[in-house]
Protein backbone atom coordinates (compact mmCIF):
# COMPACT_ATOMS: atom_id res chain seq x y z
CA UNK A 1 0.00 0.00 0.00
CA UNK A 2 1.01 3.40 -0.43
CA UNK A 3 2.75 4.69 2.38
CA UNK A 4 1.18 8.04 2.03
CA UNK A 5 -2.08 7.00 2.18
CA UNK A 6 -3.23 8.30 5.68
CA UNK A 7 -2.71 11.74 3.47
CA UNK A 8 -4.67 11.33 0.98
CA UNK A 9 -8.26 12.63 0.13
CA UNK A 10 -10.96 11.05 -1.72
CA UNK A 11 -14.42 12.11 -3.25
CA UNK A 12 -16.94 9.15 -3.68
CA UNK A 13 -20.43 9.29 -5.61
CA UNK A 14 -22.55 6.93 -4.80
CA UNK A 15 -21.39 6.56 -1.01
CA UNK A 16 -24.46 5.51 0.89
CA UNK A 17 -24.80 1.77 -0.11
CA UNK A 18 -23.33 -0.91 -2.63
CA UNK A 19 -20.22 -0.44 -4.22
CA UNK A 20 -19.67 3.29 -2.88
CA UNK A 21 -20.66 2.36 0.53
CA UNK A 22 -17.84 -0.20 0.45
CA UNK A 23 -15.26 1.76 -0.80
CA UNK A 24 -15.79 4.47 1.53
CA UNK A 25 -14.98 1.85 4.41
CA UNK A 26 -11.76 0.59 2.60
CA UNK A 27 -10.44 4.04 2.36
CA UNK A 28 -11.17 4.73 5.85
CA UNK A 29 -9.44 1.36 6.88
CA UNK A 30 -6.76 2.43 4.90
CA UNK A 31 -6.62 6.42 6.12
CA UNK A 32 -8.10 7.78 3.34
CA UNK A 33 -10.29 10.33 4.69
CA UNK A 34 -13.73 10.95 1.67
CA UNK A 35 -16.65 12.85 0.96
CA UNK A 36 -19.31 11.22 -0.69
CA UNK A 37 -22.58 12.42 -2.28
CA UNK A 38 -25.94 10.27 -2.43
CA UNK A 39 -29.13 10.97 -3.12
CA UNK A 40 -29.78 9.32 0.49
CA UNK A 41 -27.73 9.26 3.67
CA UNK A 42 -26.12 6.94 5.55
CA UNK A 43 -25.32 7.89 9.19
CA UNK A 44 -22.77 4.81 9.91
CA UNK A 45 -20.74 5.77 7.31
CA UNK A 46 -17.06 7.29 8.49
CA UNK A 47 -15.91 10.23 6.65
CA UNK A 48 -18.30 12.99 5.46
CA UNK A 49 -22.05 12.22 3.45
CA UNK A 50 -23.86 15.06 1.43
CA UNK A 51 -27.03 14.17 0.40
CA UNK A 52 -27.60 15.49 -3.06
CA UNK A 53 -29.24 14.65 -6.15
CA UNK A 54 -26.24 14.39 -8.89
CA UNK A 55 -28.77 14.54 -11.52
CA UNK A 56 -29.12 18.34 -10.56
CA UNK A 57 -26.50 20.72 -11.38
CA UNK A 58 -27.12 23.15 -8.54
CA UNK A 59 -27.09 20.46 -5.93
CA UNK A 60 -23.84 19.20 -7.93
CA UNK A 61 -22.45 23.06 -7.64
CA UNK A 62 -23.11 22.91 -3.82
CA UNK A 63 -21.47 19.42 -3.07
CA UNK A 64 -18.28 20.73 -4.76
CA UNK A 65 -18.25 23.48 -2.62
CA UNK A 66 -18.79 21.58 0.55
CA UNK A 67 -16.24 19.36 -0.19
CA UNK A 68 -13.51 22.28 -0.61
CA UNK A 69 -14.72 23.34 2.74
CA UNK A 70 -14.65 20.09 4.56
CA UNK A 71 -11.61 18.09 3.06
CA UNK A 72 -10.01 20.36 0.65
CA UNK A 73 -9.30 19.35 -3.23
CA UNK A 74 -9.25 15.62 -3.59
CA UNK A 75 -6.39 13.83 -4.33
CA UNK A 76 -8.98 10.58 -5.76
CA UNK A 77 -12.02 11.09 -7.40
CA UNK A 78 -14.26 8.53 -7.40
CA UNK A 79 -16.63 8.30 -9.98
CA UNK A 80 -19.41 5.71 -8.90
CA UNK A 81 -22.97 6.97 -8.82
CA UNK A 82 -25.32 5.06 -11.24
CA UNK A 83 -28.44 3.89 -11.87
CA UNK A 84 -29.59 1.01 -14.08
CA UNK A 85 -33.04 1.52 -16.51
CA UNK A 86 -34.19 -2.13 -18.81
CA UNK A 87 -36.35 -0.60 -21.44
CA UNK A 88 -36.72 -1.38 -24.93
CA UNK A 89 -35.60 0.99 -27.20
CA UNK A 90 -38.98 1.10 -29.21
CA UNK A 91 -40.95 1.30 -25.93
CA UNK A 92 -39.51 2.88 -23.41
CA UNK A 93 -39.22 6.67 -22.22
CA UNK A 94 -36.78 9.12 -23.52
CA UNK A 95 -37.49 11.59 -20.68
CA UNK A 96 -35.96 8.56 -18.11
CA UNK A 97 -33.78 7.68 -20.31
CA UNK A 98 -32.58 11.27 -19.96
CA UNK A 99 -32.43 10.94 -16.41
CA UNK A 100 -30.17 8.10 -16.57
CA UNK A 101 -27.83 9.58 -18.67
CA UNK A 102 -27.61 13.26 -16.30
CA UNK A 103 -27.00 10.78 -13.30
CA UNK A 104 -24.33 8.05 -14.88
CA UNK A 105 -22.68 10.88 -17.47
CA UNK A 106 -23.61 14.26 -16.95
CA UNK A 107 -23.00 14.21 -12.79
CA UNK A 108 -19.72 12.13 -14.00
CA UNK A 109 -18.15 15.30 -16.48
CA UNK A 110 -19.23 18.03 -14.12
CA UNK A 111 -17.49 16.62 -11.45
CA UNK A 112 -14.17 16.24 -13.48
CA UNK A 113 -14.47 19.95 -14.68
CA UNK A 114 -14.08 20.87 -10.44
CA UNK A 115 -11.64 18.56 -9.28
CA UNK A 116 -9.69 17.28 -11.72
CA UNK A 117 -7.54 20.44 -12.39
CA UNK A 118 -5.98 20.86 -8.96
CA UNK A 119 -4.44 17.28 -9.65
CA UNK A 120 -3.11 19.17 -12.91
CA UNK A 121 -1.66 21.45 -11.05
CA UNK A 122 -0.22 19.50 -7.99
CA UNK A 123 0.86 16.97 -10.66
CA UNK A 124 -0.40 14.42 -9.03
CA UNK A 125 -4.06 12.65 -8.41
CA UNK A 126 -6.12 9.17 -9.39
CA UNK A 127 -9.81 9.11 -11.07
CA UNK A 128 -11.91 6.13 -11.02
CA UNK A 129 -14.37 5.17 -12.91
CA UNK A 130 -16.98 2.46 -11.86
CA UNK A 131 -18.34 0.85 -15.06
CA UNK A 132 -19.63 -2.42 -16.05
CA UNK A 133 -18.67 -5.05 -18.16
CA UNK A 134 -22.10 -4.17 -19.85
CA UNK A 135 -20.32 -1.51 -21.68
CA UNK A 136 -19.00 -3.39 -23.98
CA UNK A 137 -21.84 -6.06 -24.63
CA UNK A 138 -24.96 -5.27 -26.34
CA UNK A 139 -28.60 -6.72 -25.06
CA UNK A 140 -31.90 -6.51 -24.65
CA UNK A 141 -33.46 -3.93 -23.08
CA UNK A 142 -29.97 -2.70 -21.63
CA UNK A 143 -29.67 -0.39 -24.55
CA UNK A 144 -29.59 3.02 -22.27
CA UNK A 145 -27.35 1.50 -19.28
CA UNK A 146 -24.96 0.00 -21.63
CA UNK A 147 -24.78 3.42 -23.99
CA UNK A 148 -23.95 5.14 -20.84
CA UNK A 149 -21.19 3.00 -19.65
CA UNK A 150 -19.84 3.22 -22.69
CA UNK A 151 -19.66 6.81 -22.63
CA UNK A 152 -18.10 6.50 -19.69
CA UNK A 153 -15.01 3.85 -20.86
CA UNK A 154 -14.92 6.41 -23.76
CA UNK A 155 -14.62 9.28 -21.29
CA UNK A 156 -12.06 7.76 -19.13
CA UNK A 157 -9.84 6.91 -21.96
CA UNK A 158 -9.72 10.27 -23.01
CA UNK A 159 -9.45 11.94 -19.89
CA UNK A 160 -6.14 9.37 -19.24
CA UNK A 161 -4.75 10.87 -22.69
CA UNK A 162 -5.27 14.71 -21.74
CA UNK A 163 -3.44 14.41 -18.20
CA UNK A 164 -0.91 11.69 -18.61
CA UNK A 165 1.98 11.51 -17.47
CA UNK A 166 1.04 13.22 -13.79
CA UNK A 167 -2.73 11.54 -13.29
CA UNK A 168 -3.26 8.17 -12.92
CA UNK A 169 -7.43 6.54 -14.61
CA UNK A 170 -8.34 3.79 -13.74
CA UNK A 171 -11.71 1.79 -14.88
CA UNK A 172 -12.70 -0.93 -13.36
CA UNK A 173 -15.47 -3.06 -15.03
CA UNK A 174 -17.45 -5.19 -12.18
CA UNK A 175 -19.97 -8.33 -13.71
CA UNK A 176 -22.73 -8.76 -10.95
CA UNK A 177 -22.40 -7.51 -8.27
CA UNK A 178 -24.63 -8.21 -5.01
CA UNK A 179 -26.24 -4.21 -4.24
CA UNK A 180 -29.42 -2.70 -4.13
CA UNK A 181 -28.62 -1.48 -7.93
CA UNK A 182 -31.36 -4.01 -9.42
CA UNK A 183 -33.39 -2.60 -6.51
CA UNK A 184 -33.44 1.34 -7.02
CA UNK A 185 -33.55 0.33 -11.49
CA UNK A 186 -35.81 3.13 -12.81
CA UNK A 187 -37.74 0.00 -14.67
CA UNK A 188 -36.70 -3.36 -14.78
CA UNK A 189 -36.79 -5.89 -11.91
CA UNK A 190 -34.10 -8.38 -12.83
CA UNK A 191 -32.02 -10.05 -9.75
CA UNK A 192 -28.65 -11.61 -9.43
CA UNK A 193 -30.56 -14.90 -8.94
CA UNK A 194 -32.63 -14.38 -12.15
CA UNK A 195 -29.36 -13.88 -13.90
CA UNK A 196 -28.07 -16.95 -12.28
CA UNK A 197 -24.72 -16.12 -12.60
CA UNK A 198 -23.73 -15.41 -8.92
CA UNK A 199 -22.70 -12.37 -7.48
CA UNK A 200 -19.62 -10.72 -6.29
CA UNK A 201 -20.27 -8.29 -2.56
CA UNK A 202 -19.12 -4.86 -3.17
CA UNK A 203 -16.37 -5.35 -1.11
CA UNK A 204 -14.86 -7.26 -3.78
CA UNK A 205 -15.39 -4.31 -6.36
CA UNK A 206 -14.00 -2.18 -3.61
CA UNK A 207 -10.97 -3.93 -3.10
CA UNK A 208 -9.71 -3.57 -6.82
CA UNK A 209 -10.30 0.24 -6.40
CA UNK A 210 -8.10 0.76 -3.35
CA UNK A 211 -5.35 -1.88 -5.86
CA UNK A 212 -5.83 0.42 -8.13
CA UNK A 213 -4.55 3.94 -5.94
CA UNK A 214 -2.08 1.93 -3.69
CA UNK A 215 0.27 0.92 -6.51
CA UNK A 216 3.53 3.17 -6.61
CA UNK A 217 3.09 6.19 -8.40
CA UNK A 218 4.50 4.77 -11.55
CA UNK A 219 2.22 2.20 -12.03
CA UNK A 220 -1.00 2.62 -13.69
CA UNK A 221 -3.83 0.33 -13.48
CA UNK A 222 -6.10 1.07 -16.51
CA UNK A 223 -8.62 -1.68 -17.15
CA UNK A 224 -9.32 -4.23 -14.07
CA UNK A 225 -12.64 -6.95 -14.94
CA UNK A 226 -13.84 -8.45 -11.96
CA UNK A 227 -16.92 -10.71 -11.83
CA UNK A 228 -18.37 -14.06 -10.57
CA UNK A 229 -16.53 -17.03 -11.78
CA UNK A 230 -19.22 -18.22 -13.78
CA UNK A 231 -20.35 -14.80 -15.34
CA UNK A 232 -19.99 -15.57 -19.06
CA UNK A 233 -19.77 -12.05 -20.01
Amino acid sequence: MNSDAALRKAVVTGGSSGIGKSIIHAFSKAGIVTAAADVNADEDLPGDLFKIDLTDPKQITAFISNVKNTIGFPDILICNAGRGIHQKLSEGDPDRWEKIFQLNVFSTFRLIRAFVPAMIMRAAGDVVFISSVSSGHAYTYGGIYTATKAAIDQLAETLRLEVQPDIRVTVIHPGVVETDFFKSMISGNQTPEEIGWGALHPDRVAEAVLYAVSQPREVMVNDLVIRPIAQPM
